[in-house]
């Protein structure tokens, strides 16, 4: 991990998470009390937005789970309303870069709708 934030360091286009000990619940709960005054979408969306930690409202695009689960455990919630899910049964310590190649791989062969539907061909 040590290593990857060294050689990232600089970047800005793209976040890996890595949690531990974290609970939706709790980040949804704190998030509400930021709330305090908001009363129009706007203001609701700026309390939710994310500040420079990357907490509250960081929107995920791929979310990886390894170890052969197959569910969320309370992990990113509402950041994972429109994320696109990969589970394998790689267990974390040897999910490599291959492991990682073949869920970015699968990843841009979705057709990511955001909520939407499909609509089959006439």
């Amino acid at each position: 991990i040590e290593q990857a934030e060294r050689v990232t360091a600089n970047g800005t286009r793209l976040l890996l998470r890595i949690a531990v000990d974290y609970s939706a619940r709790d980040a949804i709960v704190s998030a509400s009390g930021r709330m305090g005054n908001a009363r129009t979408r706007e203001e609701f969306h700026r309390v939710l937005a994310p500040d420079e930690s990357g907490h509250a409202g960081r929107e995920v695009d791929l979310l990886i789970r390894t170890g052969g689960e197959q569910r969320l455990s309370d992990f990113l919630l509402w950041e994972c309303a429109y994320a696109e899910l990969w589970f394998t049964p790689v267990y974390w310590p040897d999910f490599d870069a291959q492991a990682l190649a073949g869920a970015i791989r699968a990843y841009h062969e979705r057709d990511r709708r955001f909520g939407g539907l499909s609509h089959p061909a006439a």
